[in-house]
C-alpha cells in the first residue's frame, strides 16, 4: 500500500511491505520457519512439535553413535579440540549453503551478540568433545543432561521468566534420576577423572546459558536458523583456530588425522552433517517453543543415546540405570504437562475425593432401591 501526497514543496510517502518481504529486525513479525526445506509454519503447533522431535532424535542418535565411534579409535582422545575445529568448519560451510538458498541473506543479529554466542558455543562443544578423552560416553551424556536446572536459572536471570511447580518438579526429577545414574555408573565401572568432570561441568554451564541467549536473540531480531548457525560457528571456528595455533596443538592433530583420513575426516563429515541437521531442528524448537522445552527434548534424546551406547559398545550394566531412567522419563512428562496444562487437565486430590464420595453415594442408593 502506497500513499503519496505531492504538492509544491511537500512529499510524503508511506509504504507497507507485503508479507513476502522481510520487515525490520526489531519488529517481531511472523515469518515462515523453514528447516531443511520443510516449512513448519504450514502445520499446527502439535505437528510442528512432532516434526522437530523426530528430527532431533533421528539425527542426534546418529550423531552420538559417530561421536563415540571416533573417540573409540586408539590415540584420538587427546584431539577433541581439533575435532571441534573440523566440526565448526563443516557447520560454517553447511550454514553458508543453506543461507544462499533463502531469499533474505541479511544478518539481523548484531555482531557483538554473535561473538558472545560463538564463545558459548565453543565452550559447549569444545569442552564436551574434549571431556570424552577423560570420561566414558554415558557419564559424559549424563552430565550434559543435567543442564535443565541451569537453563531454568538462566531463563530467570537472563529473560526474567517464572516457572511453575510442574517445571520445577520436572527439573528435580530429571536431575535426581541422572545423579542416580551417575552413582550407579561410578559403582560398577569407575572411570572418573577430575579433569573430565571439570571440562564437562564448564560445558554444562555454557550450554545452559546459550539456549537462553539464542532464544532471546532470535525472537528479538527475528533471525533465521541458517543465519544463527553460519555466524556463530564461523566465528567459533576462528576462536578455536587461534587457540590451537597459540597452544601448538594444531600440528600433531593434523599429522594424526592425515594418517587415518577415513576414520577421522570421513567420520567427522558424517558426524558434522547429522549434527548440523540436528541443531537446525533444535533451533526451530527454541524459536517456536522456548529453551526449556528444547532442553527437555534433547535430554530425552540423550537418554536414548545412552541406551544405544550400551547396545553397540560393550559396557557393564545394572538395573539402577533402568530406575534412574524412569525417573528422568517422569521429569520429561511433568515438563510436557506443564506446557499443555490447558489441554491436559489432571484431576486434583479434591476432585478425586469428591468423585469417590459420589460413587459411594450412588452405590448406596442403588442398594437401597
Amino acid at each position: 500500500m502506497d500513499l503519496k501526497f505531492n504538492h509544491s514543496r511537500k512529499y510524503i510517502s508511506i509504504t507497507v511491505p507485503p508479507k513476502t518481504q522481510t520487515m525490520s529486525p526489531h519488529i517481531k513479525s511472523i515469518d515462515d520457519i523453514v528447516v531443511l526445506g520443510i516449512n513448519l509454519s504450514r502445520f499446527n503447533k502439535l505437528t510442528q512439535f512432532f516434526i522437530c522431535v523426530a528430527g532431533v532424535f533421528v539425527f542426534y542418535l546418529i550423531y552420538g553413535y559417530l561421536q563415540e565411534l571416533i573417540f573409540s579409535m586408539e590415540g584420538f582422545k587427546s584431539y577433541g579440540w581439533y575435532l571441534t575445529l573440523v566440526q565448526f568448519a563443516f557447520y560454517s560451510i553447511f550454514g553458508l549453503i543453506e543461507l544462499q538458498l533463502i531469499q533474505d541473506k541479511r544478518r539481523r543479529i548484531p555482531g557483538k551478540t554473535y561473538m558472545i554466542i560463538a564463545f558459548l558455543t565453543v565452550g559447549t562443544m569444545g569442552l564436551s568433545n574434549t571431556s570424552l578423552g577423560y570420561l566414558n560416553y554415558p557419564t559424559q551424556v549424563i552430565f550434559k543432561c543435567c543442564k535443565l536446572i541451569p537453563v531454568m536459572l538462566g531463563g530467570v536471570f537472563i529473560q526474567g521468566k517464572r516457572y511453575n511447580i510442574a517445571d520445577v518438579s520436572a527439573a528435580v526429577c530429571m536431575s535426581l534420576g541422572l545423579i542416580w545414574f551417575t552413582l550407579a555408573d561410578s559403582t560398577i565401572a569407575p572411570n572418573f577423572n577430575l579433569t573430565g568432570v571439570i571440562l564437562i561441568s564448564l560445558a554444562l554451564c555454557a550450554d545452559a546459558v546459550i539456549g537462553n541467549v539464542q532464544e532471546k536473540a532470535m525472537k528479538l531480531h527475528n533471525a533465521s536458523n541458517s543465519e544463527m548457525v553460519l555466524y556463530s560457528y564461523s566465528i567459533g571456528f576462528v576462536y578455536i583456530l587461534l587457540g590451537l595455533t597459540c597452544t601448538s596443538g594444531l600440528g600433531p592433530a593434523v599429522t594424526f588425522c592425515s594418517k587415518n583420513p577415513i576414520q577421522t575426516y570421513g567420520y567427522a563429515f558424517l558426524f558434522s552433517l547429522t549434527g548440523y541437521f540436528g541443531i537446525s531442528f533444535v533451533l526451530a524448537l527454541i524459536k517456536i517453543f522456548g529453551a526449556l522445552l528444547a532442553v527437555t527434548v534433547t535430554t530425552g534424546r540423550k537418554a536414548m543415546t545412552i541406551v544405544l551406547s550400551f547396545m553397540f559398545f560393550a559396557k557393564p550394566f545394572t538395573f539402577q540405570y533402568v530406575w534412574s531412567g524412569l525417573l528422568v522419563v517422569l521429569g520429561i512428562f511433568l515438563n510436557v504437562y506443564s506446557k499443555n496444562m490447558d489441554k491436559i487437565r489432571l484431576p486434583s486430590l479434591y476432585d478425586l475425593i469428591n468423585k469417590t464420595v459420589e460413587m459411594r453415594k450412588s452405590r448406596t442408593l442403588a442398594q437401597t432401591v
